[in-house]
This record gives structure tokens, sequence and C-alpha cells, in this order.
């Protein structure tokens, strides 16, 4: 099952990057439209849309699938069901290739409604507490983003189509269709788990390994970016220095919250919400292209990232405490390039793919007019970044070996390096490659030295701080347990979780249980339905009492009925 899956997703990856490029350089796209049914002028039509964005998006998406399921084999092999989680991947991807090519609102909604209710399943693929829990807060906050896209393909009753294509100019000027544009920009901020949706996605952590290179590269996560690129037209005057605001706050907050966290899943997840808060940011400032770049870019190194963790994490026997790693470059050579390239890919180190798209990035928004508060968040947030990645490679790469002292750690999971090296060569060739293929006239960049060196000055420091956090004793004088409330506030993504948790789950069911207790099972007991039966058998029962005891009563009844009238007639 793996190995045909994994055949077949590279085969069509390899065909539609071909065609994507084909399709780029000839600027060719290709609409196919299928009428399902026509109801009062109203038309639901499945449409298809190839052009070189989608067509590029899906190559990427199942190149990376193909590796995954590949990388799977070995990581689930003591998995009694693993051709139910091949099935469940399948269905994960099969339902994003559908958002991706969708230009109709209908099937957008399908695609959209499939990756919610396959990662709830996948993120409960680990039968426990935990996993319940993460998968109970991770579908209910993507059907936020659901909701208000229904409500979305509701308000495009008045329009007479769902093929949002052919409104986006119309969108640009009309009012009316403002509407829309908050509702699908609500629907992408769930989606790619924006403030004040962040807390499902370190959860959703609870997920396989795998599942989570998947989600967290180019699936789950990047519809909302991908939606979002489609509508780009619509993020114009308030919308988008909303969009702005929030997207580059979510980006500072996932960075500081990475520095004050120990699990290994869980930073790279924040790292993610701090890359997906920088797409968003350069989309709503209208650089629709460099925000698809980076979304492509930062789903190879992403994915990259994860399958080494997965690797170090199956041969640490499921450890995920980065305190208990240490000295693993001596032990696992190969899983350790894979990491340290994709890590510097990350924090943007020239060369490599992320820097094309993130150095660009930062130089563009060194030219545009933003104020002093997004430009220092921008900054910081990427040297938040470079913090926080060797912060990690300092606690799992170098150092001393903390696990146990008898444990042979080895670098013998060779199908896991057989999915890792194919994504490691792209991690380093893609980014020129893509930036030569999107961007055929090279961007005019003009910059004085001291902005032009910002973001090289930015990573260092960052470098260097994340370095001197590291070093901090376990005891009584860390650091982190010295100031444990800051600690708290921002290692917890400022209470987010909490927030979304103890507010929904709580503080409802406390309310809900005391009305319960006081009305349902208090004085409605007394006055209600149970109240009126308690009466209604007492009485029954005196007239049945009546009824059973008939002879005696009628006898007792003369007599009173004698004696009444006798008093009547003494008093007369």
């Amino acid at each position: 099952m793996c190995m045909i899956s994994y055949f077949i997703l590279l085969v069509i990856s390899i065909l539609s990057f071909f065609f994507g490029l084909n399709f780029l350089m000839f600027d060719y796209s290709i609409f196919v439209e299928w009428e399902v049914i026509s109801l009062n002028s109203n038309s639901i039509i499945m449409g298809l849309l190839f052009d070189w964005m989608s067509l590029l998006f899906m190559s990427f998406v199942l190149f990376i699938s193909s590796m995954v399921i590949f990388y799977s084999e070995q990581y689930m092999e003591g998995d009694l069901n693993i051709n139910r989680f091949i099935m469940l991947v399948l269905m994960f991807v099969f339902s994003m290739m559908l958002l991706i090519i969708s230009p109709n609102l209908i099937s957008i909604l399908l695609g959209w409604d499939g990756l919610g209710l396959v990662s709830y399943c996948l993120v409960i693929y680990y039968q426990n507490m935990k996993s319940y829990n993460a998968g109970m807060i991770t579908a209910l906050m993507n059907r936020i983003g659901d909701v208000t896209l229904l409500m979305a393909i509701a308000w495009m009753l008045n329009y007479g189509s769902w093929n949002y294509i052919f409104y986006l100019d119309y969108m640009k000027n009309d009012s009316s269709m403002e509407l829309i544009g908050v509702l699908v920009m609500v629907a992408a901020m769930t989606k790619s788990a924006q403030i004040p949706f962040s807390s499902w996605l370190p959860a959703a952590m609870a997920a396989p390994t795998p599942v989570s290179a998947l989600v967290h590269s180019s699936t789950l996560v990047t519809a909302g970016v991908y939606l979002l690129i489609r509508f780009n037209i619509i993020l114009n005057g308030n919308l988008g220095l909303f969009l702005l605001l929030i997207s580059t706050l979510t980006m500072f907050m996932a960075g500081l919250g990475a520095n004050f966290e120990f699990d290994l899943k869980k930073i790279i997840a924040l790292s993610t919400l701090s890359q997906l808060g920088l797409m968003m940011s350069i989309l709503s400032m209208g650089n629709y292209k460099l925000a698809f770049f980076h979304l492509l870019t930062h789903a190879l190194f992403k994915a990259l990232l994860f399958m080494c963790a997965g690797a170090i994490i199956h041969n640490m026997k499921d450890t995920q405490d980065i305190r208990y790693m240490g000295n693993l470059m001596v032990h696992m050579p190969l899983t350790c390039i894979c990491m340290n390239i994709s890590n510097l890919a990350l924090c943007g180190m020239p060369f490599l793919a992320g820097f094309y798209s993130k150095d660009l990035i930062l130089e563009i928004i060194s030219m545009d007019f933003v104020n002093i508060l997004i430009f220092l968040l921008f900054f910081i947030s990427t040297g938040l970044t470079v913090c926080y990645s060797f912060r990690l490679c300092y606690y799992s790469i170098t150092g001393d070996f903390n696990f146990y002292s008898l444990h042979s750690l080895n670098d013998e999971g060779w199908i896991m390096l057989k999915g890792m090296l194919p994504m490691l060569m792209l991690v380093i060739f893609m980014g020129s490659m893509l930036s030569w293929i999107l961007f055929p006239i090279p961007l005019m960049i003009c910059l004085p030295l001291e902005m032009k060196m910002l973001a090289l000055f930015v990573s260092v420091i960052g470098a260097w701080i994340g370095y001197e956090l590291s070093k901090f004793s376990v005891g009584w004088l860390s650091n982190s347990l010295k100031f444990y409330s800051y600690s708290y506030f921002f290692g917890y993504m400022w209470f987010m979780p909490n927030i979304s948790t103890f507010t929904m789950n709580y503080i409802p069911l406390m309310l809900s249980y005391n009305l319960y207790k006081n009305f349902d099972q208090g004085w409605n007991e007394y006055f209600g339905g149970q109240g009126i039966y308690m009466n209604m058998k007492k009485n029954s029962m005196f007239f049945q009492f009546l009824q059973n005891n008939n002879m005696k009563i009628y006898l007792i009844l003369i007599i009173l009925w004698l004696i009444t009238l006798f008093f009547f007639m003494m008093v007369m």
C-alpha cells in the first residue's frame, strides 16, 4: 500500500510540475466546468481551474505527500493498521487537491471540510485523552472557518454563481462584496491559525509525526493562505491593514513562544505559525506572488524538519523533550545534517531555499510604506526565528547525551533517510530555481547598506541570544523558574489555549450545570412536570381509595347527609 501510493503520487507530482512550468511560460490556464444542477437561475457547477499556480502547488503537495508516505513505512512499522493510516493520509491529500484546483466556493467547501474532518481523524490517531482533546480543539476551531465559508456561499446567492473567479474585479470596487472578503478572511485565519485562533496548531502535534510533516508544511495550515492568495484582490484598504496587524502579531507571538518551549515538535509547530504570519502579512500588503513563493519554499524545509524530528523521536523511544537529547551529531550524523540544513533554510541562510523568499520579503518591507510597529515586529520576529533555531540545535545536536546511558542510537532507519534525502536536495536547490521561474524579471531593490544588512544583523544577534538563552542549569537558579510567570505567559502563547478551552468549556459547562441543579432539579422539579405529576398522582390515589371502599363510604356519606339535614332543621 505504501509503495503503490508513493509511486502514484510521485509520478503525478512530476507531471503537474512540468505542466505548471509550461502553463507559466505561455501564461496559459484551463477552466473546466460541469453543471451538476440548475435551480432558480442558480447553477451548482463543479469547476476545475488548472493554471500555473494550482499546478505548481499541487506538484509540491504531492511530492511532499509521496515522501511522507514512503517515510511512514518505517516510522509506523509497528502499527497493525498502517493501511488505514495511509488511506487517511490519501484522503487528506485528495481534499487538498480539491481545494487547490477549485475556482468555486461550493467545491472549495468540500475540500475545506474534508481537510477538517480527516485532520480530526489523524490527530486522534493515537487514542488517548491528550489526542482526543487536541482533535476536538482542532475540529471545533476549524468549524468556525467552515461556518464563515458557508455564510459567504449564502451571500453569493445574490450574484447568480458561486465561481468567485468571475467576481474578483467586481469585489474590489463593490462595498456589498466586502462582506464576502471579511468572511473568507476569517475562514483563512482559522485554517492558518492566526490570532485569536492559534491555539489549535501546537495542539495538533498529537498526530503521528509523518502527519505533522504533511499538515504543517503544505496542506491544512497552508489552505487558508492559498485561499487568500486566490482572493488577493479583496485585501485592500482596512481589510488588508487589519490582516497585516493580526499576522505580524501572530508571527511575533509564535517566535516568542518557541523560545520558551521544550517539546521538539511544538517548537517546530510554533515556527510554522511564525512563517504563516509572515506569508499572511506580505499577502495583506498586496504581494501575492511573493507569499506564494514563500509558501512553496517553506513547505520544503518544514516537511524536512518534521521528518528529522520524527527520526530523532523514533530513535529516542518516543521522547520529545529536547532536554533529554544532546550530542546527536555523533550518534545520528545524517539526520542531524538534514536537520541543520533545514534549520538554516528556516533562518534564511544565504543560498538555501528559505533565503530567497524570506530575504526578498524583508527587503520589500524595508522599501514599503509601513509604520514603525509593523517594521519592528517583522525584524524582531526574524531574529526570534534564528534564536529558537539555534537553541534547538544547541539542545539536540551539541552538548552531552542526556538520555539512558545504555541506550544506543543509530542512523540505520534507511527508509526514513531515503524519504528525507530527496527533500534535502530540494531544500538546497529549489529556492533559486523557483525565484528564477516565478520572477523572470529581477526585482529592483534599492536600499542603503545599513538597511540591506539589517536582516543579516538581526539574524546574527538572534543566533547569539539563542545560544546565551540555552546555557542555564536545571535547578533553583534556573532563569525560567525565577521568572516562572513570564515563562508561562510567553511559552503558553499569551494564554490563548486557556482562553480558547477554559472560557469555551469550563465556564459555559459550569453555568449550565448550576442552571440544571437549581432550575431543572430545583424549583422546576416542584412546580414543573414532576410537581404536577405528584399532585395528580395524590389526587387519583384519593379517588381510587373512595372507589375501592364504596359501600362503607356511601353509608358514611348518608349518615353525614342526615346529620347535616338534622342540623339545618334545628337552625330553622
